[in-house]
């Protein structure tokens, strides 16, 4: 099995000296082994398109740059309505935030998806069902990776989402140390092959397994990673790899499940009951974020220069805060979770597409964001938080 063919001969390569992968993998591209990296990624345009295109070889998909992410259909926010949740779905495709992320083990997510999608057979137009997109996650345990295993598990979401191919299959593994990743990242790419799905991609990688995926030849076109003027981590060595493969990032974390709003602008957490309750699991995951980046006093600092932006450009906190993420380098899409039946947030998404950050703002927001400690020294790469008891 060549399956770590390259796992430590050249872990450290990156890290100590990018010129000689670059050199890596301009001998790699002229044999064909990192399935077409002609792709450059470049800056994108502030306040540019809707869309953008994700693409490894001849694989591409097009996504909305601000993508409906489903993480609340899996408990833990309250109860959810199916009949309601997928009329709001509806109202976020038709208002044109098209793009789906969800996950298997996301609760009914799959499911909604697949309700939603057959609605839109029947009630949209062709060419508005050719816009939606649903990106679905394979979190699967450490066993062996065997065709048949990853098969069977493509097949469940398939079946949920009702679609004969998965437009984006988002892998994640969570021990490194088991080379097994990589079988699995071949089964798939093997089913990509036969239709099943569209595009492969993973989540929560770090920026060494992704170099060492590249090399074995996965047409990866995207990591999903956290990634907000909080935790600026992926611009680090993340971006530097994605600048050179065209791999492309997308986004979570980047409202910090609405920490980054007015709602906590001027709280103060340390009196009980005092300010809003920290009363979702993404709440309470992200303001362990805050605590390590500096605390709540700081990140009040970075809240009331993120509102003095916002209120320049009359929109909120939230809108500048996934504006910023979305014009870093490599970023394709950002992450916002979608509050089922609030229309307010699908205003707030789409008045991102409009809001232009001037050199001014974007300093300003620089300035207070490195307030904080370098997440990368304290937590580690993209991921590592997932990996690390």
């Amino acid at each position: 099995m060549a399956t770590a063919v390259h796992h430590h001969h050249h872990r450290h390569l990156f890290r100590t000296n990018p010129y000689a992968l670059k050199k890596r993998y301009g001998r790699a591209e002229s044999r064909g082994r990192l399935c077409g990296r002609a792709v450059r990624c470049e800056r994108v345009e502030a306040g540019a398109e809707r869309v953008a295109v994700v693409k490894n070889g001849s694989d591409s998909l097009e996504i909305c740059r601000v993508l409906n992410g489903m993480w609340q259909t899996s408990g833990g926010w309250g109860r959810i309505d199916r009949v309601e949740a997928v009329d709001a779905m509806l109202s976020y495709a038709d208002s044109g935030l098209s793009t789906f992320d969800m996950a298997d083990h996301y609760g009914p997510a799959e499911d909604l998806y697949g309700i939603f999608i057959n609605r839109v057979r029947r009630e949209r137009p062709p060419e508005f069902l050719e816009q939606v997109k649903g990106l679905t996650k394979w979190v699967p345990p450490p066993v062996k990776m065997t065709s048949s295993f990853v098969r069977d598990n493509i097949n469940v979401s398939r079946k949920r989402m009702d679609v004969d191919s998965l437009d984006m299959l988002q892998f994640h593994w969570w021990d490194y140390s088991n080379p097994g990743y990589l079988d699995a990242l071949k089964h798939l790419t093997d089913l990509k092959e036969e239709g099943k799905i569209k595009t492969v991609a993973l989540t929560n990688f770090d920026t060494e397994r992704l170099q060492i995926i590249l090399e074995n030849g996965i047409p990866v076109v995207s990591n999903q990673v956290q990634y907000s003027v909080v935790d600026m981590r992926p611009q680090q060595r993340m971006a530097e790899l994605c600048q050179l493969t065209g791999v492309k990032l997308i986004t979570y974390g980047t409202v910090m499940g609405g920490l980054l709003s007015e709602k906590f602008l001027d709280t103060n957490l340390s009196i009980p009951f005092a300010g809003p309750p920290l009363n979702t699991p993404s709440l309470q995951k992200y303001k362990r974020m805050v605590d390590a980046w500096g605390g709540w006093n700081l990140f009040q600092g970075l809240l009331r220069t993120l509102k003095e932006v916002a209120t320049k450009h009359g929109v909120s906190i939230p809108t500048v805060a996934v504006r910023y993420i979305l014009d870093q380098p490599c970023v394709a899409g950002s992450m916002i979770g979608v509050r089922l039946g609030l229309s307010e947030h699908i205003q707030d998404a789409n008045a991102v597409f409009s809001l232009v950050l001037d050199e001014d703002d974007v300093n300003r927001i620089q300035e207070v964001s490195r307030k904080g400690k370098d997440l990368q020294t304290f937590i580690g790469d993209c991921g590592d938080e997932y990996r690390h008891a």
